[in-house]
């Protein structure tokens, strides 16, 4: 049984991991929200959970490294300082940061990665999400892994063969680049679509999320497996041993 400690509590994952904590056998150590002290909390636990802002993250990662405890940071819209923080961080403590803590998203990338060595450039990929109305950054979070497996798998980086937000007269797909498309509405958990479309053929490999409760269980199972791991940064895939 392990003291986990969530970052972010009075959010929809926040409340999320509180329930999902104790129904996986771990003690809840207590949560925190802006303004909230995360440094006595992280004081308190054996492990942090973090689904709170980017504005916040710098703070959290002291915090986590000034106690010695693993942070787990499902927090998305990252920019590079940020990464450029968790990677500082995990010189002194387990780091995993991810866009996505569902079990069965982590291995969707894996086979995402899989596809996109495989087929060729000329095999066209576009990722579809789609997400509640309520979602504020686009391409979601998970899309971006996606996007980032597809272009580790070509070997090309995923910046500079992106292709999103087409609008009126945008001019024939690029070779080789990687599509983005975001839909928002309703109350959709999370649905993210991976289509690779070749010449008379297409494979689709899909996931649907049907509630944050399959989130807040790979995250707590993902903090749970930090405790006791070397400093360094982790993936999901870590956790599933791919």
């Amino acid at each position: 049984m392990a003291r986990i400690g969530v970052i972010g509590s009075d959010g929809r994952m926040g409340e999320a991991l509180a329930s999902v904590v104790m129904q996986m056998g771990h003690e809840l150590a207590g949560g925190v929200d802006r303004g909230g002290d995360v440094a006595e909390l992280a004081d308190n636990s054996d492990a942090l959970v973090d689904f709170s802002a980017p504005a916040a993250l710098e703070a959290n990662l002291h915090a986590a490294v000034g106690a010695g405890v693993p942070i787990l940071i499902g927090t998305t819209g990252l920019a590079d300082q940020h990464h450029t923080a968790i990677d500082n961080a995990a010189r002194a403590v387990p780091v995993l940061q991810t866009g996505n803590t569902s079990l069965g998203v982590t291995l969707l990338a894996h086979l995402v990665h899989e596809a996109a060595a495989r087929l060729g450039p000329d095999w066209d990929i576009e990722i579809v999400e789609m997400h509640h109305r309520m979602k504020v950054d686009a391409p979601s979070g998970t899309a971006k892994l996606l996007g980032e497996a597809a272009a580790a798998g070509r070997g090309v980086d995923l910046a500079a063969n992106t292709e999103s937000g087409r609008d009126g007269h945008a001019g024939p797909r690029g070779m080789g680049t990687i599509g983005f498309a975001a839909l928002r509405g309703g109350t959709v958990a999370g649905e993210h679509s991976v289509i690779l479309a070749g010449e008379q053929e297409r494979l689709t490999l899909s996931h649907s999320a049907e509630n944050r409760a399959i989130f807040a269980r790979g995250a707590v199972k993902g903090a749970a497996w930090l405790i006791g791991r070397e400093p360094r940064r982790y993936t999901m895939q870590d956790v599933l041993g791919l």
